[in-house]
């Protein structure tokens, strides 16, 4: 662990222990905030006899930014896929996985040319089945899904150290409200390590926090900067900031984010409360300006439907749970072990969730909500949800690539779960124009009762029903929070997936062109009144 050795050709551990131990090695030297005679002779077993020299915490973390930024951003992009490598997006599809692509490809024209009206019918029939299978899936989870037995948020006293990841870009006019967000979190504010990630060319927001920083009852803060080195993604500054993460525990929040200030305590409560092998907690999401317009109602039912109900079926039968993009809290030490997040994939979220299924360990749902602001005009909405749809391709690229160690690691009943949520997903995005397209087409065809008829309208059926229980839901969904005003806006969800299927195509477009391209959410257009959906807790 010398100095001059190049970016990643260093061992992948090398700097969580030089940052845990609190140590740089420096010249003919060591620089340590950690003076302690244990400190002293683990650095001279593994470094040889060097000078010591004592510095503050403060001072040696910013000499290692100072002196080691590209370094560490090299390993912030680059450390998942060279420790786990078939667990990275970095490439989007295998040989093996082109290959089999190509043979489908291949006999699908095939039987295009050589039985044409077989070959759409046993499409149809193939979409049909999936589109259905996933439908009925989250059916399932809906009725099995149960609220843990709530934990007490823990006391005051003996309370560990926790660190607040806040990923930036743009946001100079969210931050006061942000800050305000986290001053008010019920956690003592000496064991607080708030970092708001900052990119280096985002002048705006630099000057706006450092503006907000040291202000007379303002929340202490770090502003971590991110140098400019691979591709420009949310995973990526997070892992940068990552490195220098103090707290036992770690959550990621977005600048928009308003989290229930007893989150915290709750967490900590529910980690000691459950097994060893939970390593990551995903609070609830949902919405503040709800009832905006049209489609910040819509996105509050699917939400709703995601976080209240999904979620935690998936949690209750114990297979694997993709998390949301905020609200995510981890042990920090298996956060490191595993690499971190997948700075390639532009849901690093659901991705990370999979991973940690995949390495054995657990995540669980928290009782506990943080508000946000939903997207209020299409365009964002339609941004956000297509880097969404792109990511979900690339999670179920990654994690099949060898379906059998999928399937080993997660049990028969995780794999299963795998596919209908995380395929399902992107299956029922593309699926629903087309089948709606060949159910019309048989309609007018054959009619209902023409000789075709009952054979064309097999598929047709399947979609109907599944459009019906899912509508179903999506008028349930909201009802757990109370927001019975919302429930009606679910007859109206068809037109809603109507916009996700757009956002598919669009995201399987980009999935090809630009797969690494990350769609930034702006926020801050909405301002918040006293107008809107109350912020509920489940009851």
């Amino acid at each position: 662990m010398g100095e001059g050795m190049s970016p990643g050709g260093e061992d992948e551990g090398a700097w969580s222990l030089r940052l845990a131990r609190l140590f740089l090695p420096y010249q003919d030297g060591v620089l340590t905030a950690d003076g302690s005679a244990e400190n002293r002779a683990w650095l001279a077993a593994h470094l040889g006899p060097r000078p010591v020299q004592l510095v503050g915490r403060d001072e040696l973390l910013e000499q290692i930014k100072s002196r080691h930024a590209v370094e560490l951003a090299d390993q912030a992009v680059f450390g998942l896929a060279r420790r786990f490598p078939e667990l990275s997006a970095q490439r989007v599809i295998t040989r093996a996985q082109g290959r089999v692509l190509c043979v489908l490809i291949a006999a699908a024209l095939v039987a295009l040319v050589c039985a044409p009206l077989v070959a759409a019918r046993t499409a149809a029939a193939l979409l049909s089945l999936a589109f259905a299978a996933s439908g009925v899936f989250r059916v399932a989870l809906a009725l099995l899904a149960r609220r843990r037995p709530p934990v007490a948020p823990a006391t005051q006293t003996g309370l560990p150290s926790y660190s607040i990841l806040v990923p930036l870009y743009r946001e100079a006019r969210v931050l006061p409200g942000l800050l305000e967000g986290l001053a008010a979190l019920d956690y003592p504010a000496r064991l607080l390590d708030i970092k708001l990630v900052l990119e280096e060319d985002d002048a705006q927001t630099l000057a706006a926090a450092r503006a907000l920083c040291g202000r007379p009852g303002a929340v202490p803060f770090e502003v971590i900067i991110v140098p400019p080195v691979g591709p420009r993604t949310k995973p990526k500054a997070a892992n940068y900031a990552l490195a220098f993460a103090r707290g036992e525990y770690l959550v990621v929040y977005d600048a928009e984010d308003r989290p229930e200030p007893d989150q915290l305590r709750k967490a900590v409560a529910a980690f000691r409360a459950g097994p060893r092998s939970t390593a990551c907690l995903q609070a609830r999401l949902n919405f503040y300006n709800a009832d905006h317009n049209w489609l910040t109602r819509m996105f509050a039912l699917d939400y709703a439907l995601w976080f209240d109900t999904l979620l935690p079926g998936l949690d209750r039968i114990g297979v694997p749970m993709p998390l949301g993009g905020t609200s995510n809290h981890f042990r920090t030490a298996v956060l490191r072990d595993i690499g971190g997040w997948d700075a390639f994939n532009v849901t690093e979220d659901a991705d990370i969730g999979i991973r940690l299924s995949q390495m054995g360990y657990r995540v669980s749902m928290l009782d506990s909500t943080t508000f946000e602001e939903a997207p209020i005009t299409l365009g964002a909405w339609l941004r956000q949800r297509s880097r969404w749809l792109k990511g979900y391709m690339q999670t179920w690229l990654v994690h099949m690539r060898d379906p059998r160690a999928l399937a080993r690691r997660t049990g028969l009943s995780g794999f299963i779960a795998f596919q209908l949520f995380i395929g399902g997903g992107v299956v029922f995005a593309l699926a629903n124009p087309p089948l709606w397209i060949a159910l019309l087409a048989a309609l007018a065809l054959h009619g209902v009762n023409g000789a075709e008829g009952p054979g064309a309208m097999i598929p047709g059926a399947g979609l109907l029903a599944t459009n019906i229980l899912l509508t179903g839901l999506a008028v349930m969904a909201p009802r757990k929070r109370g927001w019975d005003e919302l429930a009606p806006y679910g007859l109206t969800v068809i037109g809603y997936w109507g916009l996700v299927s757009a956002a598919g195509y669009r995201g399987a477009w980009q999935l090809v062109t630009r797969p690494f391209f990350w769609e930034k959410t702006t926020h801050g257009f909405w301002e918040k009144t006293t107008h809107g959906v109350t912020p509920a807790v489940l009851p």
